[in-house]
């Protein structure tokens, strides 16, 4: 009976301690990005570090049902969590309020709540049950385009909704079905024409396919593993292709305010009037989130300390420009300090992945760790200024309840999942 007992309490307490430790750190960031005043109130839940700390209290509420809840009830029932996380995707056409332009939040009294961060969660288990059924191949064209309409149809949904962030976030499914054995050609295809696209913007079309053209016929002629004439001439086709569409994509499909940060983010604009009006416009809370943080220097200016950061020059700063606190107030130190949690994080759940004994839990732990692994890279990219501006959160860092409860649901499923590894046998 004592032996029963102790094996259901068997978690991993260095990911859930990681996970507190991020939104312990979180916290603290968040009342100094939104308190007003010389005085605090911790309990003014008419502020956002007031309300976050409501979030978390109920938190940790959440992660005792989560891990009370039976194993195998998040495999038995992915399918119809799935299901009614996608109706909740699509009723927010009909009932969704509308918020910086973006129709992603349903007003439940006081409150905001976003499916869209739940919907990753519920992807993540509707993946790993389809990858993990017995009569599925991963290596089958059939199997692969049946999981690629699993992962699209919120991706579309989400992306309807005008939230390109979270669409994006939807990639990291790939890394996951890397793992499971889908063949590499995808990703070398997808990372391909990123960097034509990128080079095609910055340099041109016609450069990039000249320079295509070289590579490739250098490959062909040199490489000891020789591609056929076809294989040669098909991949220059799609190449002078991809080249010359993405500038259409550019300019008639992107809207105005996504071409401007993709501009400022590949230098694209050379007039330093044009440039000077951007970083006070559009840019205007990157120009001020990157001197945020250079201002940091090693140490940072102390807790509450921070110049830009009291003087609210940084716009919703305690959202998703929340690692810009950190890097004036923490400096480097701070920030290397953050970042190192997060490493730490991801590699943990990777490794307790790899431990599974069933492929169901592995696959859901690789999807964990994928979608913590984007919003990371994303975020603090963005923030830093070294990938163009895009809005999603920190994963347990930046304020809101949404984020918070649908990232404690994520890990602490799989928490619950590897801490039942031993009566999978």
């Amino acid at each position: 009976m004592v032996r029963e007992t102790n094996r259901h309490f068997k978690f991993d307490w260095i990911t859930i301690i990681l996970f507190l430790l991020l939104v312990g750190f979180g916290y603290l960031n968040i009342l100094s990005a939104s308190h007003t005043g010389s005085t605090i109130d911790y309990f003014d839940f008419s502020q956002p570090y007031g309300k976050q700390l409501i979030f978390i209290f109920l938190t940790f509420g959440l992660i005792i049902l989560l891990l009370a809840v039976d194993a195998k009830f998040y495999e038995r029932f992915s399918s119809i969590i799935y299901i009614v996380s996608m109706l909740s995707l699509v009723g927010l056409f009909l009932f969704g309020k509308n918020v910086n332009g973006a129709t992603s939040w349903y007003a439940i009294g006081g409150m905001t709540i976003q499916p869209s961060e739940f919907a990753k969660m519920a992807t993540a288990l509707a993946v790993a049950k389809y990858v993990s059924d017995l009569n599925t191949n991963i290596n089958s064209l059939k199997d692969q385009i049946k999981t690629f309409i699993i992962i699209a149809i919120p991706a579309i949904l989400v992306l309807l909704q005008n939230d390109t962030g979270s669409t994006i976030v939807y990639g990291a499914f790939f890394f996951v079905l890397y793992r499971e054995g889908l063949p590499k050609y995808y990703l070398t295809i997808g990372v391909s024409i990123i960097i034509v696209s990128i080079l095609s913007l910055k340099f041109g079309a016609m450069i990039t396919s000249i320079i295509a053209i070289i590579l490739v016929i250098g490959f062909h002629f040199l490489s000891k593993k020789k591609l056929r004439l076809f294989e040669s001439l098909f991949i220059l086709i799609v190449t002078i292709a991809v080249s010359f569409g993405i500038k259409l994509f550019y300019q008639n499909i992107l809207k105005s305010h996504q071409q401007d940060r993709i501009s400022l983010w590949l230098r694209l604009e050379k007039d330093p009037a044009k440039l000077e009006q951007m970083k006070k416009t559009f840019a205007y809370n990157l120009n001020e989130s990157e001197k945020a943080i250079s201002s940091g220097d090693v140490t940072g200016k102390g807790f509450m300390e921070g110049t830009r950061t009291t003087g609210k020059f940084v716009p919703e700063q305690h959202t998703d420009y929340i690692f810009s606190t950190v890097g004036e107030e923490w400096g480097f130190l701070g920030s290397a300090f953050v970042v190192i949690l997060f490493v730490l994080l991801i590699i943990r759940i990777l490794l307790l992945a790899e431990r599974q004994k069933t492929q169901f839990s592995r696959v859901y732990g690789y999807g964990v760790a994928s979608i913590i692994f984007v919003h990371f890279l994303i975020n603090i990219g963005m923030v830093m200024g070294l990938i163009p501006t895009i809005g999603i959160p920190l994963p347990m860092f930046s304020y809101g309840g949404s984020g918070l409860w649908a990232f404690t649901i994520l890990l602490f499923i799989f928490i619950k999942l590897d801490s039942n590894k031993i009566n999978e046998w």
